[in-house]
């Protein structure tokens, strides 16, 4: 069956930025069958990154609720969006990664019996709260998906022993690294405002922190970390962009907001934020997609989680778990710091998650007689 028309789906802003390759390719080589549709699960963050790579989406759900439930989210995409897959009927859809708006629309389409492809596939912890609930929401993903764009021969080996056709999984790499390289060539930054003061030459740390599992106590033993840090390296800038969930601006304002090397600063726009990871020395994050963006840049990540759906970058020895154990985050930042030759180990493995034309692998399957 050839493939005259593909709707990619997404409502994130993560989500947005690793669909942006590919819109833009399909666009080239299918310019008359590719239609965007974005849910806004994330408003303002997803339409950040649209601007940057000039995306307008075709069908705009605009679903964000403040304080809207998973089965809000979940409930809403399919009521939305079935009604547009009817009218439209196209070939595939695609989805990126494990959201909920990712889940809920590979639903929707296995409903109307029209094909999914999942980009990002086969990424597995084997822990089913552990990212909660994206675990759960791969796992469920992959039983609908009919083309998997597994980004790593790990992750294809994850759905082949799950009992997944081998001939439906593509390695591909993944398309965030296609993005990141994008902006680095085209793209230059405007300065942060928040940190003109800072010279260039600043020790930068960069944190991020959103994972719903760490709410709570959590993120409590994150700032009590990042605060013995501050007091320890005085000449270190701690650069913390906080995510705007008030599980996060809680705790994050009110137990660093009056340390002066702690600079707590609005979330940045995608451009902003590559360049501040490109300046800084290493990251502390719990972020998922961050690891494969900091590595494709040569830098360690302390990852603050208990478990990681990416172990390449573990065994490669440039991210390293920490989790939420305060102790365990300032040793090992500690150790960073005070022998910043251990740094070096990450610029060997920049193509670990990609070198750059996952899109391109994904739009030939798509555009083969294989998908």
């Amino acid at each position: 069956m050839s493939v005259e028309k593909i709707m990619v789906i997404f409502g994130t802003r993560p989500e947005a930025i690793k669909m942006a390759p590919i819109i833009q390719g399909l666009r080239k080589r299918l310019p008359h069958g590719t239609q965007v549709c974005a849910t806004a699960q994330h408003r303002q963050m997803q339409d950040q990154a649209l601007a940057v790579f000039d995306i307008t989406p075709d069908f705009d759900l605009d679903l964000m609720r403040p304080g809207q439930s998973l089965n809000d989210v979940v409930s809403r995409v399919l009521k939305e969006l079935s009604p547009i897959l009817e009218r439209e009927r196209p070939d595939y859809i695609l989805v990126q990664g494990d959201t909920s708006t990712a889940f809920a629309a590979a639903l929707a389409a296995f409903h109307l019996q029209i094909k999914v492809g999942h980009v990002e596939a086969g990424l597995r912890t084997g822990d089913r709260t552990q990212p909660y609930p994206e675990e759960i929401n791969r796992k469920m993903l992959s039983c609908v998906a009919d083309s998997h764009f597994a980004p790593t021969s790990w992750s294809k080996q994850n759905l082949i022993d799950e009992g997944y056709p081998e001939d439906s999984i593509h390695i591909t790499g993944n398309t965030v690294i296609d993005a990141l390289y994008q902006v680095l060539e085209q793209t230059e930054a405007e300065p942060v405002s928040a940190l003109a003061d800072l010279d260039d030459k600043a020790n930068i740390i960069l944190i991020t922190g959103h994972r719903r599992e760490n709410f709570g106590a959590g993120f409590e033993n994150i700032c009590t970390a990042l605060k013995t840090l501050a007091e320890k390296y005085p000449d270190y800038h701690f650069v913390y962009p906080v995510h705007l969930n008030p599980n996060v601006q809680k705790p994050v304002l009110s137990l660093l907001g009056d340390i002066p090397n702690i600079h707590l600063i609005e979330p940045q726009p995608y451009v902003q934020f590559v360049h501040l990871m490109q300046r800084s020395r290493f990251l502390i994050s719990d972020s998922g997609g961050i690891q494969e963006e900091a590595t494709a840049l040569g830098k360690q990540v302390l990852v603050m989680r208990a478990v990681t759906e990416r172990p390449e970058g573990i065994d490669a020895g440039v991210c390293k778990l920490v989790g939420t154990d305060s102790e365990k985050i300032i040793q090992q930042a500690s150790s960073l710091i005070d022998d910043p030759e251990q740094l070096a180990a990450a610029a060997h493995v920049k193509q670990l998650f990609g070198d750059g034309r996952a899109a391109e692998h994904i739009i030939d399957v798509l555009l083969s007689a294989d998908a």
